[in-house]
């Protein structure tokens, strides 16, 4: 370490015994054998510090732990419909179900950071969630964190943190535009290796992009939105199923002409290279994928080609980048 940072041995092995005593780092038995003195291998601690996400969704509530390599040691989701609620109630249940999470993980949580889907402004507060419609104007961290035992408490979009995961754990793009389809339809847009918000947090509401101007009216106000024609509870009203797993071809679609149109406005105006396909829209298959790519094709004027994959995480992927926010918080400024 002395050899690659350009620091003496002694100041190195000062800031050594700093990060073991916090708990930051481990260190492993020498290895024997070879001339002079060994020196002892380090490792992040996987007992040290950890990070509790939570992910509060129109229908589910769920947390997870991960440790400071980003390994997720604990995870549990439960249906809990929110549409109605005040803000307060999944705040309880999310609180109830990261407590027992924490428990189950055995590990010290440092802190947590909820995942939620609606515009998040620079000061954590839930700017605007057509889809929780009591929600908007919440500060969830002030809130959530005496239920948490008093954790430091932030919180960010769930898209954004869905295209953060691709980028820190699926060795995703450095440009790249991540769709979360649910009842909900989100993006998160990283440039550069770094996620764009948007000057107060908005953008990535692609859901909210106008593709039918005749359509249906939405929960934000508007009519025709991509969300009303290819988010879940579209798409199920369609096909008249309750399984999206029985979607018929020509709901597909719909679907994917509708996302293309959408996302096609998207890559004219930022250049990315790369479509990651979340939610439900990855649970579509290769078939679906094909066929947002060949909308793309038509569409985008000024790139040869860009490429439409699915998420390599599929819908844990918000949550553990939530937890993983925490502890890379901590590794940043420990």
């Amino acid at each position: 370490m002395a050899g690659r940072t350009g620091l003496t041995r002694a100041t190195v092995s000062s800031l050594v015994e700093e990060l073991l005593d916090a708990g930051l780092l481990a260190e492993l038995a020498a290895e024997r054998g070879g001339p002079g003195r060994p020196a002892n291998p380090l490792q992040l601690n996987r007992a040290g510090p950890a990070g509790l996400g939570l992910e509060i969704e129109v229908d589910h509530v769920a947390a997870c732990v991960v440790d400071l390599t980003g390994e997720v040691r604990a995870v549990r989701r439960v249906a809990s419909d929110h549409r109605d609620d005040d803000p307060r109630r999944a705040l309880a249940r999310a609180a109830e179900l990261g407590l027992s999470v924490a428990a189950e993980s055995g590990l010290a949580v440092a802190g947590a950071a909820v995942a939620v889907p609606g515009v998040v402004g620079a000061d954590g507060v839930v700017v605007r969630a057509p889809n929780l419609p009591r929600w908007s104007g919440a500060h969830l961290g002030p809130e959530l964190s005496p239920l948490l035992g008093g954790l430091p408490v932030t919180t960010a979009n769930e898209a954004d943190l869905a295209a953060l995961a691709e980028l820190w754990f699926a060795d995703g793009p450095p440009d790249a535009l991540y769709v979360s389809g649910g009842i909900g339809v989100g993006a998160g847009i990283v440039l550069g290796g770094q996620l764009f918000r948007g000057a107060g947090g908005r953008a990535g509401e692609l859901g909210h992009v106008v593709v039918d101007p005749d359509g249906p009216p939405c929960r934000c106000g508007g009519r025709g939105c991509l969300e009303q024609v290819a988010g879940q509870e579209a798409l199920l009203r369609a096909a008249g199923a309750d399984d999206l797993d029985a979607l018929p071809p020509h709901v597909l679609d719909g679907a994917a002409r509708a996302l293309g149109v959408a996302l096609a406005g998207a890559v004219n105006l930022l250049d990315v290279p790369v479509v990651v396909l979340g939610g439900i829209y990855a649970r579509f298959g290769p078939a679906f994928g094909d066929d947002v790519h060949a909308r793309l094709v038509e569409r985008v004027v000024h790139r040869s080609d860009v490429a439409v994959r699915p998420s390599a995480l599929g819908a844990g992927g918000a949550l553990r980048a939530a937890a993983a926010s925490v502890v890379r918080e901590r590794l940043r400024a420990p």
